[in-house]
């Protein structure tokens, strides 16, 4: 008798979403699988913001937690909010093909608010609130938190004007609003947008099982993005953004380091070619580190 996968999520519609396309993708492949939901720390708390809750793997330490004693098979997670050192016995089964990477301004009625002095913005975020706050320095920010649906029902509720999204998140489920726009000048989180799959090391059914899922330029692309978060030591606690994106053989990459307020950053722009990529994630990062970098993550760590 074949055995069957237990997919660990958490119960978001979001979650769901994700660990029900790792589901589908076995199933096409004949293993037999079934959905296992668990609540997430990061799910419970959705006052106090990420940043301020210091702890790595928020939405991920739970999953982990069920798959290291053997409730659940594989955990699927939003690859941007697994931490960038994966707990002892647990690897990357499989990096899915990666969805939209931007960010979305979810706004009330217009978008006039962009031309007043001093604006609404809501945003858990704290790359968000850097990147936001650069261009539009007298604007006010307010904490956000929860999951997507509770995001937009608290946005239409409160007096703000407009509150940040992944585009991801909201196109994946079907929420996206009509007032809506695309900030292609807002860089994403590293590895936004690509969801993983994780299974315990020693698992080799698994691991062979999601092979296939696997997408070589999704993985290549989010681990350098990863790298430069990784070298720069950075966390929901700093403003830490990354792309990655391969073009006519050519893989390109954008970092940036930012103050809180965002007044102060960092950027750093490499490419090469793709079987050369691997470092550039963290050649970007020991040189903005070099540049100013540790002292911006020094003031940021001395202000908690």
């Amino acid at each position: 008798m074949q055995k069957e996968i237990r997919i660990g999520t958490r119960e978001s519609q979001l979650a769901l979403w994700q660990a029900n396309l790792v589901k589908d993708l076995l199933t096409q492949q004949g293993y037999e699988t079934r959905l296992v939901l668990i609540k997430s720390e990061g799910d419970i708390d959705l006052v106090t913001p990420l940043y301020e809750i210091g702890v790595q793997g928020i939405f991920t330490k739970t999953l982990d937690a069920a798959l290291l004693n053997g409730r659940i098979d594989i955990a699927v997670h939003s690859l941007k909010d697994v931490p960038t050192q994966l707990p002892k016995n647990i690897t990357q089964a499989a990096v899915l093909e990666r969805g939209p990477v931007r960010d979305l301004l979810v706004y009330k009625h217009d978008t006039a608010f962009l031309e007043q002095p001093v604006a609404q913005i809501a945003t858990s975020s704290l790359r968000r609130k850097a990147q936001w706050l650069r261009r539009f320095p007298q604007h006010q920010i307010h904490n956000l938190r929860g999951n997507v649906n509770t995001r937009l029902k608290k946005l239409a509720a409160e007096p703000w004007d407009a509150a940040i999204f992944a585009a991801a998140g909201l196109e994946r489920i079907d929420l996206r609003p009509e007032r809506s726009v695309e900030l292609d000048w807002m860089l994403p989180a590293p590895a936004q947008g690509a969801v993983v799959a994780v299974c315990r090391e020693d698992d080799t059914f698994c691991r062979e099982a999601c092979a296939p899922l696997h997408h070589a330029a999704t993985a290549l692309c989010t681990h350098i993005e990863r790298d430069f978060l990784r070298t720069l030591l950075g966390g929901c606690t700093t403003p830490i953004s990354a792309y990655a994106y391969i073009n006519d053989n050519t893989l390109f990459f954008s970092g940036e380091l930012s103050s809180l307020d965002g007044q102060t950053f960092l950027e750093a722009a490499k490419q090469a070619p793709p079987d050369q990529a691997a470092y550039i994630g963290r050649k970007a990062a020991e040189e903005v580190l070099a540049r100013g970098g540790a002292k911006i993550v020094a003031e940021i760590k001395n202000a908690k």
